[in-house]
C-alpha cells in the first residue's frame, strides 16, 4: 500500500517537473522575450535605472559648493549637477536599490540636511 502511494507521488512529481522545465525552457527563449529584455536594456542605458541621493535643490553657486564638499567628503562616491530650469540639484551615487540607497541616505545625512533619495529616469 505504501509502495504503492509511493509510486503516485513520484509519478505526478516526475510528470509536473518535466512539464515545468519544458514550459521555463521555452518561455526562455522565446523571441518575444529576448526582444522585451533587450528593449529593457536599451532603456535603461539611455534613461538610467536605480535610484541617486539628492543633497541639494536650489542656486547655482550653492549648488557648486554643495558638490565640492561632498567630494571632498566621499571622494570615491560619483557626484553630478544636473540644471533643470530655474534650479540646480546636487545628485550622487549610484544604487540600483532603494535599500542601498537608504543605507547611504544615513551616512550623507550626517554631514547634509534635507536630502532625499530619487529614481533615476524621472
Amino acid at each position: 500500500m505504501k509502495s504503492t502511494l509511493f509510486l503516485k507521488i513520484l509519478f505526478v512529481s516526475l510528470v509536473f517537473g518535466t512539464t515545468t522545465l519544458s514550459a521555463q525552457n521555452s518561455t526562455n527563449s522565446s523571441e518575444e522575450i529576448k526582444r522585451l529584455v533587450e528593449k529593457k536594456r536599451s532603456y535603461d542605458k539611455a534613461v538610467g535605472f536605480g535610484y541617486k541621493i539628492q543633497i541639494y535643490n536650489g542656486r547655482e553657486t550653492t549648488a557648486k559648493r554643495k558638490q565640492a564638499q561632498f567630494k571632498i567628503l566621499y571622494p570615491r562616491v560619483y557626484s553630478r549637477l544636473v540644471y533643470n530650469a530655474p534650479e540646480w540639484k546636487v545628485q550622487v551615487g549610484n544604487y540600483k536599490t532603494k535599500l542601498d540607497a537608504d543605507r547611504a541616505l544615513l551616512i550623507f545625512q550626517k554631514e547634509f540636511s534635507g536630502i532625499i533619495v530619487v529614481p533615476m529616469g524621472k
